[in-house]
């Protein structure tokens, strides 16, 4: 990637910068992609990467930093900042890991190679909405892991809820799923 992975992006103005970058390279299309290093943002990272390249777009890959200082209850105050930077610091570096990998995979793909990618603190489907809100994305595309029934209902779907809420068009992604399964 050309754009190296920066630390958490704080504000509203560092995100339209990202923005107005992404829109200068493009024309105006932007497709953001959340990943959360799973095999299936992977693959929606790389279904977007081709989309991009297709249609000429800019390729903004988001990750949200889950921050459990910012759940309510008792843990907001057991988290002190230092425990806080560790987390960064490690999301930091999984995402720079996550994006070298995808970019291996696709070493030719120069949507991939010119993305911009940044992360967030937050509860991850907030995030992501706030973030869309900001950039005004051509689409969302994101990874599932298909959860359905009972699973679905107990642990819910970031996927299902970022469908039901955004108002931008969002594609969902699966990953291959092996021919023995």
């Amino acid at each position: 990637m050309n754009s190296p992975v920066v630390g958490v992006v704080k504000s509203h103005a560092e995100i339209a910068g990202y923005a107005k970058a992404a829109r200068a390279k493009s024309g105006d299309d932007i497709i953001l992609v959340p990943v959360d290093f799973s095999d299936h943002s992977a693959a929606a990272l790389q279904f977007a990467a081709k989309l991009a390249e297709s249609l000429g777009a800019a390729l903004i890959v988001l990750h949200v930093i889950h921050d459990p200082g910012e759940m309510p209850g008792y843990y907001s105050r057991l988290v002190e900042q230092t425990q806080l930077e560790r987390i960064d610091d490690a999301a930091e570096q999984a995402f720079s890991e996550f994006l070298a990998r995808e970019l291996d995979v696709s070493p030719g793909s120069l949507s991939l190679r010119q993305a911009d990618a940044f992360m967030v603190l937050g509860l991850p489907v907030t995030r992501i909405l706030e973030v869309a809100e900001e950039l005004a994305p051509l689409m969302v595309v994101m990874g599932s892991h298909g959860r359905t029934g009972l699973d679905n209902l107990i642990i819910g779907s970031k996927a299902a809820q970022v469908v039901q809420l955004c108002p931008f068009p969002v594609t969902i992604v699966k990953s291959p799923q092996p021919a023995d399964e």
